[in-house]
């Protein structure tokens, strides 16, 4: 369990860098929101809110389906850094990318911001999976 709260928590870390100093302006350019856009505190509090919640899911069920790797056969010959990216790049491509694919198509979203958005997914996908993977 210490190891999904880590997890919630560099995960939090990362999306703060990520839309915020990294990507921020790109990505709020993208999305069309007002360059001198600042939300309201309340919404910005609901939504910090939100996302610890769903980072807490992210993780607990991601700390599953590792663990269900281990049931693979000839899965304990591998080393933990293997195991950890098999389970982010899997999850990733069947679960994240065709999610935004779809997005950027259906909903005419730049590919610009696919990338920023799917680039954030797979590195959360892989610094939570080499938590959880050498953590338990």
């Amino acid at each position: 369990m210490v190891a999904v709260l880590v997890t919630v928590v560099v995960n939090f870390i990362l999306g703060f860098l990520w839309y915020t100093p990294l990507f921020g302006k790109a990505w709020g350019k993208e999305m069309g929101y007002p360059a001198d856009m600042k939300p309201d505190p309340k919404v910005l509090m609901k939504g910090m809110l939100f996302m610890v919640i769903g980072n807490f899911l992210f993780a607990y069920v991601l700390a599953h389906n590792i663990e269900a790797w281990s049931f693979v056969p000839d899965m304990d010959q591998t080393s933990q850094f293997s195991m950890a990216l098999s389970s982010a790049f899997f999850l990733w491509l069947g679960f994240y990318l065709p999610g935004e694919l779809g997005a950027t198509v259906w909903e005419k979203h730049s590919w610009k911001l696919f990338f920023i958005n799917t680039v954030y997914h797979f590195l959360s996908l892989l610094v939570a999976s080499v938590i959880l993977t050498y953590w338990t």
